[in-house]
């Protein structure tokens, strides 16, 4: 979907697929004619935006195949489908039946992960729309901190630089300018905006700079004033929500306690890297908590759980609300946890149903669709 802002930029809003188990491009296909069909059919959107997931197995295949990678742009331009970001995070195995800290590798430090990432982009180029000449990759934020050496920090340099290179080089070819945006999260080397700042000091602004996830801002207790002022180019924000839970109620949570994500958890006197540690009584119950769960944006949280949508509707006001604000051009609509969810849900009613929310906030923010 694409929306007018009142200085005259576009803004494009999409919704998040690693979402969906697809793990090769046969997958990939089935999910675009199935799930992301249905969701352009119940929002009624000329075009419907995709923050495409590859596994890293699907982009070398499409990387070393530029047929394949063809039929796909293709397939998506018949579907009334765009790509204009794609989710560079998880690099495999993002819905095996236990992820928890294998999200992380390969971290930055390796090979591995910088391999991948210039394959998205190489890929991202093709997949953008003829109008359109940027396009954006999240990524993990460097690291988990447990494993943070002068060795790993020594490495990551090199390969940012590598990935600086080559994403100038990319530039320079097809003339669309591909950005990387590192996506801080709680208990990562970058956790927070100011981190994000410090490590990424003298990056390339042009194709480096931040994804900032509202659910993680919120975990870790950041004011959207602050995040929104961080001073670093904003690559993409995704729109996205925690479950909270008030002093006294946090039991209701251990519905939410499920084997396959990281649950990081917070309040202002703590914080676990999981749910279950902060549940057996890792943090102290007089204080809120905020989970790093991702909660559908257009529902209310079961009782006496809420969720941070509020917190959201602060960063997009405060990120698109006028012509002088810190302009982000990429949202993306990135609750994955709809299979780990209490009880059963649609997914497609429920992706359609995230994006109709966000259109109104948008709407309200005097965005308007084009």
């Amino acid at each position: 979907m694409r929306l007018l802002h009142p200085s005259g930029s576009v803004v494009h809003l999409a919704y998040c697929t690693n979402v969906h188990p697809a793990e090769d491009l046969a997958g990939i296909h089935e999910q675009l004619s199935g799930v992301a069909a249905r969701v352009r059919a119940l929002t009624g959107a000329p075009v419907l935006g995709l923050g495409l997931w590859l596994s890293s197995r699907a982009a070398r295949a499409l990387r070393a195949d530029p047929a394949e990678l063809a039929r796909l742009r293709a397939r998506l331009d018949e579907l009334g489908l765009e790509v204009v970001t794609l989710n560079g995070f998880p690099y495999q195995g993002f819905h095996d039946q236990v992820v928890k800290l294998r999200v992380y590798r390969p971290d930055w430090a390796e090979p591995e992960r910088l391999a991948y990432t210039l394959d998205l982009a190489e890929i991202l180029a093709v997949l953008l729309p003829d109008d359109v000449t940027e396009g954006s990759i999240s990524t993990l934020p460097l690291a988990w901190r447990t494993e943070w050496t002068p060795d790993k920090a020594a490495a990551v340099d090199a390969n940012l630089g590598a990935l600086t290179r080559g994403l100038r080089a990319l530039a320079e070819r097809t003339g669309k300018t591909i950005r990387v945006g590192f996506e801080p999260e709680p208990g990562c080397i970058v956790e927070t905006t100011p981190q994000a700042v410090t490590l990424l000091a003298g990056a390339d602004p042009e194709h480096l700079g931040v994804c900032l996830d509202a659910c993680h801002l919120a975990v870790g207790l950041e004011e959207p004033a602050d995040a929104a002022a961080l001073g670093l180019p904003i690559v993409k924000l995704q729109v996205s929500a925690a479950v909270e839970a008030p002093p006294g109620g946090q039991a209701a949570l251990a519905a939410y306690e499920e084997e396959r994500y990281l649950h990081q958890t917070r309040c202002a006197a703590g914080y676990t890297d999981d749910l279950p540690e902060a549940l057996a009584g890792g943090l102290p119950g007089d204080l809120p908590w905020r989970t790093h769960f991702h909660m559908p944006l257009h529902a209310a949280a079961p009782p006496p759980l809420t969720t941070t949508t509020a917190y959201l509707e602060d960063l997009l006001e405060r990120l698109l609300a006028s012509p002088d604000a810190p302009l982000t051009r990429h949202l993306e609509v990135e609750t994955y946890t709809w299979s780990v969810l209490p009880g059963p849900v649609d997914i497609a009613e429920g992706i359609a149903a995230e994006l109709d929310w966000t259109r109104r906030r948008l709407a309200a923010l005097g965005l308007k669709e084009i």
